[in-house]
């Protein structure tokens, strides 16, 4: 995808709030800002299979993230066969690995699960961060139901242009948000090709105002491209993809650049 899409997605950001009338369909409605939520274990599983962000222990992604300085860092994302109780829910346990130069910058472990209505949440996660190979801390750390935390949406079941939900909730330390802009755009990064039927949101973040991001999902691989529109030309863009043989679930086949 070009770099002067940056510029479009801006303009889109403008006329989206006109499209809001269109998200209804969600039933419970989605989890805003802080409110709190009571989630039934009963209702969850491990087996992630909404199209937008297929979890199947096993699957692989591998991105390049550049800064606008151009400062390269490799991002592996790997669902584990590990489980994690999370605020009563048995939720799957998903590795982010982040270097620069081979060195470890983050190592993340991200808990998820999926409801019957095919919402996919996000109920928290454990981040350790580097320095020269030193450990210096774990801000964004958060695990829904301690110390006030809530669960978030990580993926509707049904997303619609207009959709808004809170991705995750500690107040004064996770408090990301989102809404959908569209479900027909198109992407391409070095993986390959997607052509259509690709899910675009925009993620904002009321702790840092002046942050902004657009990010794509491809059906049936998750997502694939992040682009940083804070005045900067920062952008996280799928390398690999990989999912387990096992998986009954088919990825959308990239077009060209594999």
């Amino acid at each position: 995808m070009p770099r002067s899409l940056t510029a479009a997605l801006a303009a889109l950001a403008l006329t989206a709030p006109g499209t809001a009338a269109a998200a209804t369909a969600q039933d419970p409605p989605l989890p805003q800002g802080g409110e709190p939520v009571t989630l039934d274990p009963a209702d969850f599983t491990t087996r992630i299979d909404n199209p937008y962000w297929p979890m199947a222990a096993g699957t692989r992604w591998v991105y390049r993230e550049t800064d606008g300085r151009g400062n390269r860092q490799k991002v592996v994302v790997r669902v584990t066969r590990r489980t994690r109780m999370v605020d009563g829910i048995r939720a799957r346990v998903v590795r982010d690995t982040v270097t620069e130069r081979g060195r470890l910058v983050e190592d993340t472990f991200d808990w998820y699960a999926q409801d019957r209505a095919g919402n996919v949440w996000y109920l928290g996660e454990a981040t350790r961060e580097y320095e020269d190979g030193r450990f210096v801390g774990n801000d964004g750390s958060f695990e829904a139901g301690v110390d006030g935390a809530q669960a978030g949406i990580a993926m509707p079941a049904n997303p619609v242009p207009g959709l808004r939900y809170r991705q995750e909730y500690k107040r004064g330390e996770a408090e990301d948000r989102a809404r959908v802009l569209s479900v027909t755009e198109q992407a391409q990064v070095p993986f390959g090709r997607f052509p259509r039927r690709v899910l675009l949101t925009k993620d904002v973040n009321p702790l840092e105002p002046r942050v902004l991001e657009y990010k794509l999902y491809a059906r049936g691989v998750g997502p694939v491209l992040v682009l940083d529109v804070s005045g900067g030309t920062g952008r996280e863009e799928l390398l690999s993809f990989r999912r387990p043989a096992s998986s009954p679930a088919r990825p959308a086949r990239a077009a060209a650049g594999r």
